[in-house]
């Protein structure tokens, strides 16, 4: 039978980066990785161990474990059934993988191959040194020599300088080709160093101190959640035609950097993040006050900055700026850094970091006195506190679980400790949808494939990004937001050039008046719809005028082809029904009111 074996004090948890080897009278044993359970972020692992326990106190070493452990997740069960667990420590291991990599092998080669040219340039240049010797030994023979002819001696003299000349020449040649080669050993020795250090895998070790009631050989199964996996969701949309429903394929990108290779082992993916705190929640008082406005304008408030969320900052224009005037000096001075909550849990600021801008529910900002009320002295510079999107947290019809849903994988998985993502199918479903295009020609000439999808929550989405493959062919990527509340789940399935759009000021029909102070300006625009398709499509146009912001200007819809008006937002929508290669002509036009002193952006 097995048990349970909890640390009673959790305290007893010890970390060690020394702890490379068991130390003199501890055993040690591999363990082997079964299952990996992983969520969006992080993964909980589960391991089996063989070892062998003698009668009373043992100390003992479990190794082959991630490289990043979070100690108060660690359990362990045994078919010991007396076994106490007295203390935990955990410490890492730094391995040469038995195979090295190609890189690090193009390399080594390439170093041999220059070390070897290093050789004969080293050789020829002792040669040409000795020649030079032999030369200037040579020349002092011949200057002691008598009763040579005044033409013998020029000719011996010619023939010095030359061959000296050209032994000097080859000797620089080769010196310089020496140096070049030094430097090229030097720079592939370093990066043969650097590719060595990826080839090092650090995993980690648990050593145990334990007590068995009896000796023998026992299985411990111990399983821990590690920070360094998780995995995304992305999606295949296939629409073979629009009269034909969209295939979703659900994928997972899987990705890890335990530094263990998983081998074979049962893949479980869960739509949630592991929760490792267990404390039924507080309230705490809700202390509302005013913001400072300063703060709010100067640009830095507690630190927010999300990957993926570009800050909007110098030199960057919005559409829309309201300008606001305050009387009185406020020196700035250097605020303490904030601290980060997410889910209730605080983390470091890497931790922060790393959190994806599409897995966030909400983000709420306090200032400091309200911060450190909630969090204590440490959040004096104030508090980002995070709430992060859990997927779907009804009940669920997938292996019953009502706060999240898992994908088990029946096939054994590998995936590497590199950090690459693998991508894991997981299924695929076809649901009906109605077809529609969509085009907005006043910012875009082209016409959108939209897909529109009822009663999509039973999909179980999760936001990701989704391939378009409509008719045979990739079209491209889109994001797929499940977020909405809307009843209907609209695609986005790219672009069809077969629908042709123009959108054509009409010169004859716009114009130019003056009405005392007054200028009047009328504009006509046509708009021109081509199906080149095969089949009818339903196709919904959209365009605008403008709204004025002052009682000066005055603007009035003079036609617009039976569209739907919004005067709110100043938005014209036409819904139709287009035949294979029917082409359809909207026309609108407005006119504009206001004083002839006046500019306008029209």
């Amino acid at each position: 039978m097995k048990q349970l074996i909890v640390v009673a004090v959790f305290s007893l948890f010890h970390f060690s980066s020394a702890l490379a080897k068991p130390g003199p009278g501890k055993n040690a044993a591999s363990s082997t990785l079964k299952s990996a359970i992983v969520y969006r972020t992080g993964a909980e692992l589960f391991h089996t161990a063989r070892i062998t326990l003698v009668q009373g106190n043992n100390e003992f070493v479990i190794e082959g474990l991630s490289n990043q452990i979070e100690l108060n997740s660690v359990r362990v069960t045994s078919d010991n059934s007396g076994l106490a667990i007295m203390s935990v420590e955990f410490g890492k291991q730094f391995l040469e993988k038995e195979n090295t990599s190609p890189e690090v092998k193009r390399l080594k080669d390439s170093v041999e191959k220059a070390e070897r040219e290093l050789a004969v340039v080293q050789s020829d240049i002792v040669t040409v040194k000795d020649l030079q010797a032999v030369l200037s030994a040579n020349r002092s023979i011949a200057g002691s020599q008598t009763g040579v002819s005044v033409a013998e001696l020029t000719k011996l003299m010619d023939y010095y300088r030359a061959k000296a000349t050209e032994l000097q020449k080859e000797s620089l040649q080769l010196s310089d080709k020496e140096i070049k080669l030094l430097k090229q050993i030097a720079r592939l020795q370093n990066q043969v160093k650097e590719e060595e250090k990826k080839n090092t895998v650090t995993s980690g070790q648990l050593a145990f101190q334990a007590f068995s009631p009896m000796a023998g050989t026992y299985t411990l199964n111990i399983s821990y959640i590690t920070p360094y996996a998780g995995w995304n969701p992305a999606y295949d949309l296939r629409v073979e035609s629009i009269s034909k429903p969209v295939s979703i394929g659900f994928k997972a990108k899987v990705s890890q950097t335990t530094g263990l290779d998983w081998k074979g082992i049962k893949l479980v993916l869960a739509t949630s993040m592991p929760n490792m705190n267990a404390t039924a929640p507080e309230l705490q008082s809700w202390l509302l006050s005013y913001r400072s406005m300063h703060d709010q304008l100067s640009g830095k408030v507690a630190g927010v900055h999300i990957r993926g969320v570009n800050s909007i900052v110098e030199n960057k224009s919005l559409s829309e700026v309201v300008v606001m005037g305050y009387g009185g000096a406020r020196q700035e001075r250097e605020t303490p850094e904030p601290v980060y909550v997410v889910n209730g849990d605080v983390v470091s600021k890497e931790k922060f970091s790393q959190i994806n801008k599409n897995a966030i529910k909400s983000i709420n900002i306090l200032k400091g006195d309200n911060a450190a009320a909630i969090y204590g002295s440490r959040a004096a510079g104030g508090a980002t506190v995070v709430t992060l999107k859990e997927g779907l947290q009804d009940y669920v019809a997938e292996n019953d679980n009502q706060l999240n849903v898992t994908y088990e994988i029946d096939l054994p998985y590998d995936v590497p400790t590199n950090g690459k993502e693998q991508v894991v199918a997981l299924k695929d479903r076809t649901t009906p949808a109605i077809y529609k295009y969509f085009a907005a020609p006043v910012k875009d000439k082209d016409a959108y494939l939209l897909g529109c999808i009822a009663d999509w929550e039973g999909l179980q989405l999760l936001p990701g990004e989704a391939n378009i493959i409509f008719e045979g062919t990739y079209v491209g990527k889109t994001q797929l937001n499940p977020g909405s509340t809307s009843d209907t789940l609209n695609l986005t399935l790219g672009k069809d050039r077969r629908v042709v759009i123009t959108r054509e000021k009409l010169k004859d029909f716009s114009s130019v008046k003056f009405l005392g102070s007054k200028k009047l300006q009328t504009f006509t625009y046509e708009i021109t719809v081509k199906n080149n398709k095969k089949e009818a499509i339903q196709m919904q146009v959209k365009d605008l005028f403008p709204i004025p912001t002052d009682k000066e200007i005055e603007v009035e819809l003079l036609e617009f082809s039976g569209a739907e008006v919004d005067k709110e937002k100043s938005f014209l929508t036409w819904n139709l029904d287009i035949k294979p290669g029917e082409s359809r002509k909207l026309r609108m036009s407005y006119s504009v009111k206001y004083p002839k002193d006046k500019l306008l952006p029209l």
